[in-house]
């Protein structure tokens, strides 16, 4: 990391007024005791409060429902995961000499803590509409991506939903590598189709956020989906 932050305050579109609160965003519990914790749970709210708005103003013929899936969607592990690599987050965060042995800069889990912590962070430093900024800079063009039709749905169940609707096996999922402590463990899953030729990996704090992720590259290696 720049000594004082700025690539990745450029990249967020945000100067820090207090620094500090930037570097605390950004250290994990395994480093100082002045973690990025309390900044998480912050964040976490200044998010799904942010994605909430932004997809109620967007989708008026969405009803209760299918505005819950699209934000539970959104405002998760994965997509969190997907964020921070897109930054580059893993090179800025501040670890403990036994997490970066373990290369907890990569886990899951601590990458989309970080990615919480920063929008609690941002929150602090400039109010609701900064953070409401910073979490639609990089929210909004991973939704205009998306399927609507599918981003309500979990990546399992649409890579089913696609191999059932083709008489095709579904996939089988095995775990080939685990890392970390016990209690802050990161899983390496494989999901395999050999009808199609497939195979792809995902990584995630849990064996089940694993799955997802793998279940997801596997969905975007298929052929023509409609």
């Amino acid at each position: 990391m720049t000594p004082d932050g700025s690539e990745l305050c450029r990249q967020l579109g945000y100067d820090f007024k207090d620094p500090k609160l930037l570097q605390q965003a950004l250290t994990h519990r395994s480093y100082s005791p002045e973690h990025n914790e309390r900044l998480e749970f912050l964040g976490d709210s200044i998010l799904g409060c942010v994605i909430a708005k932004h997809l109620y103003a967007s989708f008026p013929q969405l009803s209760e429902g299918e505005l819950s899936r699209l934000r539970s969607n959104l405002v998760k592990e994965e997509t969190l995961v997907i964020l921070a690599r897109q930054l580059g987050l893993g090179n800025h965060l501040r670890l403990g000499e036994g997490e970066r042995k373990s290369a907890g800069f990569r886990r899951p889990s601590i990458l989309a803590d970080a990615v919480e912590a920063l929008f609690g962070a941002v929150f602090l430093d400039g109010g609701f509409a900064a953070a409401e900024k910073v979490v639609l800079e990089l929210f909004v063009p991973y939704l205009e991506k998306a399927d609507l039709q599918t981003l309500g749905k979990d990546a399992k169940t649409m890579l089913q939903e696609y191999l059932q609707g083709r008489h095709i096996a579904l996939p089988t999922y095995s775990v080939v590598a685990t890392q970390g402590a016990a209690h802050e463990q990161s899983f390496q899953v494989e999901c395999a189709i050999p009808s199609l030729n497939i195979t792809a990996r995902g990584e995630g704090s849990s064996r089940r956020n694993a799955e997802q992720q793998a279940a997801q590259a596997a969905y975007l290696q298929l052929p023509e989906k409609k």
